[in-house]
């Protein structure tokens, strides 16, 4: 039986693919194998969304390209993100590669193994914009945490972003389709699901002409007992009053919403081709904070954009010091090819990029450091998401952390907590980003 291995780059609407692939495979009949060294032919989801990321996934590729010409390793197989941008070069470069998938294609993966174990050389790029949506999975991390991608694709065409290019138009999945899919994630242990997209606040426009993200949370709510639903990535422009009204009533949707402003900055925010100006993005956080006092709020923002002048990127630090949210991240820009904003006048030096980054992360950590001290005292319910036996801890999240971004609850337990349980822990300490705590009680 040939064994496949898969390594998984990028975000987490990346590993929905890698998981659906993982289960046509394994449907198929092929053994999955998590050691790379023990597989016959590896399967390399790539990110080519910025810079950085390309360059993860290139070194990813050199590193399987010496097992194939030292091991016992057949062939590689390349799909994702990379594969569908760079897909001339990445054959003509490196010719260790033997399949090329693009993100249209996913669903021809077996076809794609089954050519590489043939010793022959393939590639495959459908039409992106009529590729299947969703699709069974094999969940790669603990069942009791989830992400649940409701729609591909972005319609917003940020200056600076490649995504449009890579995956197309917005395509939001139905929601009985949707709903389907957290009834099995549930059957599989989520206590957790988190609703992710490249705009999840555009859902529904496509399909049904009106932002259905709050119809889509009822739903969900109506056929599954799921005890928490977050929302990611959701665009400051079409956070509507229905979708605020279900957070604050429905106890299931999470206070807690992803906003990424980008920048507040006018000139800088219609050079970016952001969907609304300063005065939209306060308001946005106004109403939300105003009707969900308790609201655990996430943005990011990109410093070094081109033009970024010292006083434009004061005003942004001067507006993370007001807002004071609860989660920051912030990213250098990457001119990326293909996009407008890489053919822009007065590029910032990479230096420069560095240093704002650095000022504004120092910017936030105060403020981080504040908030996280505030809630020493309190009690709050946790997700367990496993035990540290380095630390001798357990470790899980509470409702203001989202997987893999934010923070950590580290806490003690006179007995071991399974993964998956929620727990009442008392905090008693914070660091910069996580919190300490004991276990008070099982709810």
């Amino acid at each position: 039986m040939t064994k496949v291995g898969f390594i998984s780059l990028g975000c987490s609407k990346n590993r929905i693919d890698t998981e659906v692939m993982l289960h046509s495979l394994a449907e198929a009949g092929y053994e999955l194998v998590a050691d790379e060294t023990k597989a016959d032919i590896v399967v390399i989801n790539t990110c080519g969304f910025i810079e950085s990321a390309k360059r993860e996934s290139i070194e990813n590729i050199l590193d399987i390209a010496w097992l194939k010409e030292h091991g016992s390793l057949k062939g590689i197989v390349v799909t994702g993100c990379m594969a569908e941008r760079y897909r001339e070069q990445i054959f003509s470069e490196m010719p260790e590669v033997d399949a090329l998938v693009g993100v249209g294609s996913l669903d021809r993966i077996i076809e794609a193994v089954k050519k590489v174990e043939a010793g022959e050389k393939f590639s495959a790029f459908d039409d992106k914009e009529r590729s299947a949506l969703g699709g069974e999975r094999i969940l790669t991390e603990g069942p009791y945490s989830a992400y649940l991608k409701i729609a591909e694709g972005c319609d917003n065409r940020c200056t600076y972003c490649a995504i449009p290019l890579i995956r197309g138009r917005l395509r939001s999945r139905p929601i009985e389709d949707i709903v389907e899919e957290a009834k099995r994630l549930e059957a599989a242990g989520t206590k957790e699901l988190n609703l992710i997209a490249q705009d999840t606040s555009r859902y529904g426009l496509d399909l049904y002409g009106s932002y259905r993200l709050a119809d889509l949370v009822r739903a969900i709510c109506r056929e599954t007992s799921i005890p928490w639903i977050r929302l990611l990535y959701c665009y400051p422009d079409k956070i509507t009053d229905d979708l605020i009204a279900e957070m604050k009533t429905n106890p299931r949707l999470l206070p807690y919403m992803d906003i990424p402003v980008q920048h507040i900055n006018d000139r800088i925010l219609t050079a970016m081709n952001r969907h609304g100006n300063a005065a939209l993005i306060r308001s946005t956080i106004a109403r939300l904070r105003a009707a969900i006092p308790d609201i655990t709020l996430r943005t990011t923002a990109i410093v070094g954009f081109p033009g970024e002048t010292d006083e434009e990127f004061e005003e942004l630090c001067a507006f993370i010091k007001e807002m004071r949210f609860d989660h920051f991240g912030a990213f250098t820009y990457s001119a990326e090819e293909d996009t407008p904003a890489a053919a822009f006048p007065n590029q910032i030096d990479e230096q420069v990029k560095q240093d704002r980054y650095d000022i504004l992360m120092r910017t936030q950590l105060p403020i981080s450091e504040e908030l996280q001290r505030a809630k020493i005292g309190k009690t709050l319910t946790v997700l367990c998401e496993g035990y540290d036996r380095a630390a001798s801890t357990h470790v899980g999240r509470s409702a203001a952390d989202a997987p893999d971004i934010d923070g950590k609850v580290f806490f003690s337990a006179p007995h071991r907590v399974k993964p998956g349980e929620f727990v009442q822990v008392h905090i008693t300490d914070s660091l910069d980003y996580d919190l300490v705590g004991e276990l008070v009680k099982t709810r």
